[in-house]
């Protein structure tokens, strides 16, 4: 499931590519860092559900920086909160029966558990991402009719876009999601 899952961004290199071209060409730079804008890959494969959120950490606290101050680190808690939730935060038909298998959060602002790339540390800081994997055992898979993120712009307003890539029994689909269309068939 998990090269499923990795194998996904390969797939769909060649749009992106194109995408990043015209990008380039237009703004004259090219940053997977947009503020606002969060990616989501979704895979089911058999009774496994894959969820893995990436987000600048602006669309989840409201800064990037280390959290300093008590109401900085308010935020940070509140955040991670919410996303150690899944079923609620994806909100998934009960009717499903998924049970949480795992889950990872990753991200320069909860500290300790962070994964180092190599990145020098003040580099890191400009653009904090939040990465979240969840691994979800489903008992009853064909309740999961749709993927709906409403509870999740409702969460995290400062989320305007979420660039889903999903594999489902039809399929490979992509679709950017938004407050007003929250939801894409599997």
């Amino acid at each position: 499931m998990r090269r499923l899952l990795l194998a996904l961004p390969f797939a769909l290199l060649p749009l992106a590519a194109v995408q990043a071209h015209e990008h380039d060409h237009e703004h004259g730079s090219l940053s997977a860092h947009e503020h606002g804008v969060a990616r989501l890959n979704a895979a089911l494969d058999g009774k496994t559900l894959e969820l893995e959120l990436e987000s600048p950490a602006m669309n989840l606290v409201g800064f990037e920086h280390a959290a300093k101050s008590d109401a900085d680190k308010v935020k940070v808690t509140a955040a991670r909160a919410e996303l150690d939730k899944p079923l609620e935060l994806f909100a998934l038909p009960a009717a499903a029966g998924c049970k949480v298998v795992s889950q990872e959060l990753e991200s320069p602002l909860f500290g300790q558990d962070e994964h180092h790339d190599g990145h020098a540390k003040g580099h890191e800081h400009q653009h904090s991402e939040v990465h979240a994997h969840y691994q979800l055992e489903c008992a009853t898979p064909d309740a999961l009719k749709s993927l709906n993120l409403a509870e999740l712009f409702k969460r995290f307003p400062a989320t305007e876009k979420i660039q889903v890539q999903l594999i489902g029994p039809n399929g490979q689909q992509g679709a950017e999601l938004s407050k007003s269309s929250t939801s894409l068939s599997f």
